[in-house]
């Protein structure tokens, strides 16, 4: 299919131009003012901005093996209302990708039923039990996008600095969550104020920082590429800070929920507000904020992680951690940041493109002519409450059910196809 988008307006430069797009073969061909449309299929823009499609590094999809939670079908669906054209999947499926076959039965899942790119992790460990390294050049060479553990932190210095080492001389990235298993004392939230008022227990901050500290020492020695998944802390903000100042090639996202919420946040033991690092205390969410804009954290990622309603009715002690963020990471970081002037439109497009592909040198996340035609295009006037029945996910599990948000997806273009548009609610 080729379009011709017309009567758009796209960000140059920081400042919004009217234009128009003639998209040929799945790329974008031309970008000008003054095109007229030819023998395309004709798409009018007016009113609305096109962006580049966003990319988001850190997703859950859950099959295989945990298909009643997400399937790469509603999840890519899901991905593709919010803006979302290249998405990264983390391996906490059952099996786990860490061999060959499996990471060949992923890949053929994804390439039968996934609406968008989904780009598939390998895990470190086999089954991410933290006790086998697998073999990386194979996954590699088998269609891995990075190595991580995922939800499971890398507990043996050992494992992480051999894992690092090999990692390096295959130019791969090794991405980390960071969690120090002897300190988390089965805490279900943050250790602080709120945990005490709930009477619950806490992971103390520590959990995190600590781990990263460790990792970060690794990776300097090993010269491997290290990746901080989901920053939560301000003592993880300040030795990534002074690891990117002393040459270490560190690099960290921060997620939509963190830079929104604190602790001060949960109204009560509500499992919709219980996500892995928890939501942090206010000095801590500061922090996280000077981060991101001072490029010690590079780019915001959702950490999508669906469950089923069962799964998180039964209050912080017995659901499992984790929230949904595809359909609503854009309306809500522009709602609270750029409409009030915290942030630059540009500052929120560039941290949701073209920040997470260069940190994984990744052909994605641009609107330039010649580049593949991943677009989304975006009514930032529109204004409507966040309704979970009509997520596209399978999850409903959120906090920010009922927020009334400015500035939502209207279409998503993936390689010069629609895939997602507004109409079809």
């Amino acid at each position: 299919m080729n379009l011709f988008i017309k009567n758009v307006t796209m960000l140059q430069n920081g400042e919004m131009s009217p234009t128009n797009i003639r998209v040929v073969n799945g790329k974008v061909n031309e970008i000008g003012r003054n095109l007229q449309a030819q023998n395309e299929t004709q798409i009018d823009g007016k009113g609305r901005m096109v962006a580049p499609g966003f990319v988001d590094i850190h997703v859950h999809l859950r099959e295989p093996g945990g298909e009643q939670k997400e399937t790469i079908e509603s999840g890519t669906r899901s991905a593709a209302k919010g803006g979302f054209t290249t998405i990264c999947a983390m391996p906490n499926t059952r099996p786990v990708p860490d061999t060959k076959e499996n990471l060949q039965l992923v890949n053929g899942l994804i390439e039968k039923n996934a609406l968008i790119r989904v780009l598939p992790y390998a895990s470190i460990t086999i089954r991410e039990a933290g006790k086998e390294r697998t073999n990386l050049q194979e996954l590699k060479e088998n269609g891995a996008f990075a190595f991580t553990d995922d939800g499971v932190g890398i507990q043996e210095a050992g494992m992480m600095y051999e894992t690092m080492q090999e990692a390096a001389k295959i130019d791969m990235a090794v991405v980390a969550h960071c969690e120090d298993n002897s300190l988390i004392y089965d805490g279900v939230m943050h250790d602080g104020k709120r945990s005490r008022e709930l009477g619950l227990k806490g992971i103390p901050a520590v959990a995190e920082s600590v781990h990263i500290a460790r990792d970060i020492l690794l990776a300097e020695a090993a010269g491997a590429h290290y990746h901080v998944c989901h920053v939560s802390t301000k003592e993880s903000v300040r030795v990534i800070r002074d690891a990117k100042r002393a040459g270490v090639r560190v690099t960290a996202e921060v997620t939509p929920h963190h830079l929104l919420l604190t602790e001060d946040d949960i109204p009560a033991d509500d499992a919709n507000y219980k996500m892995n690092p928890p939501l942090r205390a206010k000095e801590d969410w500061q922090a996280l904020h000077e981060g991101l804009l001072d490029g010690t954290l590079d780019f915001i990622a959702t950490d999508h992680a669906p469950h089923t309603a069962a799964e998180k009715t039964n209050g912080m002690n017995g659901s499992m951690f984790g929230i949904v963020g595809f359909e609503t990471a854009f309306p809500l970081l522009y709602s609270k940041f750029v409409k009030n002037g915290t942030w630059t439109l540009q500052q929120l497009i560039d941290w949701l493109t073209i920040k997470p592909s260069e940190t994984f040198n990744l052909p994605y996340g641009k609107l330039e002519t010649g580049q593949v035609a991943d677009l989304v295009l975006l009514d930032l006037e529109k204004e409507q409450e966040i309704q979970v029945n009509t997520f596209l996910s399978k999850g409903r599990n959120t906090p920010f059910g009922g927020w009334k948000c400015t500035g939502w997806p209207v279409m998503t273009i993936f390689s010069g196809e629609i895939v997602w548009q507004e109409e079809e609610n």
